[in-house]
């Protein structure tokens, strides 16, 4: 399960959205996660569905590769929708014991399943096309504005980007501490759910030792490469938003217009 984590990694193909602007791409998740929350029936997540389809096509990240990020919230998932099948009123379908299962409850416990698919999917899209360090150079490049009234730009894209980055490692890490415990007599995968979630409390101490040393070097390593945050910082690569950026976010701009005139005329 831990190897079908993909948030925080980055896929590399040289593909079109790859190429984009990081500021372009991340206005344009900001968008997209506003749509999800906007679209109401069927045929707007049939919308959003072709349009995330069309992304991976042009990013070229194999579509097994992104939904692989689902089977760790596959739980979560089928517990919204639950949920929300027994907790909406409305005309009741069937019974189950005391709880009655509605029409409603069923439409809106289908809606928050796909709009979490959507999420998990769609998000994903951005930390797979986008590495790391561009990634932090985007986030602070639109937090420069709010510098005015304090806010530390430059500190939180670093401490955003350094999460995503160590998401991955933090994931080995757990694995080989796993692998090193099974071989010493310890079950991971027998019981039920509340057993196996009892079974990896023995993890947490190496892991969060092993997480404190992890940040103890890289502070140590920056420190060592005078690292003074923002101050007299220059890049290499500038970033420059070209025509093909414009014309993503205008994709996107399209998509959102029609997705706000279906709510309102629909």
């Amino acid at each position: 399960m831990l190897k079908d984590i993909t948030i925080g990694q980055y896929y590399p193909t040289g593909s079109y959205i790859h190429q984009l602007d990081p500021r372009a791409k991340i206005l344009a998740t900001f968008a997209y996660i506003v749509g999800l929350f906007i679209v109401d029936n069927f045929f707007t997540y049939g919308l959003l569905a072709l349009f995330v389809l069309a992304c991976i096509h042009i990013s070229k990240i194999p579509i097994k590769y992104m939904l692989k990020g689902l089977k760790p919230l596959r739980v979560i998932i089928i517990i919204t929708f639950i949920i929300n099948i027994f907790m909406t009123s409305g005309e009741t379908l069937f019974s189950i014991g005391p709880l009655n299962v509605t029409i409603e409850g069923l439409y809106q416990g289908t809606f928050m399943a796909l709009r979490l698919m959507f999420l998990v999917v769609g998000t994903s899209m951005l930390t797979l096309t986008t590495s790391p360090i561009i990634l932090t150079d985007g986030i602070e490049n639109l937090l420069k504005p709010f510098k005015k009234i304090g806010v530390p730009a430059h500190e939180l894209a670093m401490m955003m980007t350094i999460a995503l980055r160590f998401i991955p490692t933090l994931l080995e890490e757990t694995d080989k501490i796993m692998k090193a415990q099974m071989a010493r007599g310890a079950d991971f995968e027998s019981g039920n759910i509340i057993n196996r979630a009892k079974s990896l409390v023995p993890l947490l101490v190496p892991l969060f030792i092993s997480a404190f040393r992890r940040a103890d070097e890289l502070a140590m390593a920056m420190e060592a490469r005078c690292y003074r945050g923002d101050t007299n910082r220059t890049r290499m690569k500038q970033m420059i938003m070209t025509g093909r950026d414009y014309k993503a976010l205008s994709i996107m701009t399209l998509l959102m217009a029609m997705l706000v005139y279906i709510r309102v005329s629909f």
